[in-house]
């Protein structure tokens, strides 16, 4: 069992990891959002042996100073895997997945880490389904995005409204402790049932999202849709479970304990987040 800290010290560093697979078209938009964020940054990008260009422009963009970190898969691995290889080399106080592809606004980073700052939560789940702006697209996909959430809610007894959200926020240590395995877009049931049996506090916050359609370039298809129900399954009753994340800040301790200087100091990056 890891003992966690009952606060972090403001301001707090945030790990940004980007997989990154064959988005010439987006990363270099996507990195100047990021970097706009009021907040001490690291950024992790994980190049998953793209072969559209990419590969070059992220060493610019690194000697530009807007990547801290960029490694390079020699094969294509997959988003997990490219997800699991950025967790080695994150070294902030919090880690967040960042997709490349646009559809997730850096802008609300600060107000999710709010929960995990003032010591209520170990990860924040940014919920597209909470009543947040976004983009109207495919029917089907909010059918099947609240199937899984529910089969997974079934297993892991959590009350979440987005378990296929991007945005989950994690404090590094839970995050680097948790037996991550999957190799494609699995890493997300699999992350919220390991956050489950970790006994992690989790939180879900309103976010937006600008889905795009395939024709922009969405990966994700019905294959990945269908494998997910078997991953959820899988990492919630076949494979070892995730070790207790101890907890130095329990549920309905006081909070008047904690400096007010903290809450200010993310308030005031959220309010110039959104005012950018």
């Amino acid at each position: 069992m890891i003992e966690a800290p009952r606060r972090y010290p403001m301001p707090l560093t945030l790990s940004v990891l980007i997989p990154v697979y064959n988005e010439i078209g987006t990363i270099r938009e996507c990195l100047r959002r990021v970097r706009s964020v009021p907040v001490r940054l690291e950024v992790i990008v994980v190049d998953d042996c793209s072969t559209d260009g990419t590969a070059p422009l992220l060493g610019e963009l690194r000697d530009q100073g807007l990547i801290d970190v960029l490694v390079r898969h020699e094969q294509n691995q997959g988003k997990g895997s490219a997800i699991r290889t950025a967790i080695q080399h994150a070294n902030g106080d919090v880690v967040v997945i960042q997709d490349a592809d646009l559809e997730y606004d850096p802008r609300e980073l600060p107000s999710l880490l709010e929960p995990i700052a003032d010591g209520r939560a170990d990860a924040v789940f940014g919920s597209r389904f909470l009543g947040g702006p976004h983009r109207v697209l495919y029917f089907w996909h909010r059918v099947g995005n609240g199937l899984l959430t529910l089969f997974s809610n079934m297993l892991t007894d959590l009350n979440l409204t987005d378990m296929e959200t991007c945005y989950k926020l994690v404090r590094t240590d839970l995050m680097k402790m948790l037996p991550l395995t999957s190799a494609r877009f699995g890493i997300e049931p699999e992350l919220t049932a390991r956050l489950s049996q970790a006994h992690a506090r989790i939180y879900e916050m309103p976010i937006s999202y600008s889905g795009r359609t395939y024709e922009e370039g969405k990966k994700i298809g019905w294959k990945d849709g269908v494998a997910a129900f078997w991953h959820i399954v899988r990492f919630n009753l076949l494979t070892p479970r995730a070790p207790l994340y101890a907890q130095a800040v329990r549920v309905g301790a006081p909070a008047a304990d904690r400096a007010g200087s903290d809450r200010a100091v993310l308030a005031g990056a959220a309010a110039d987040a959104q005012g950018s």
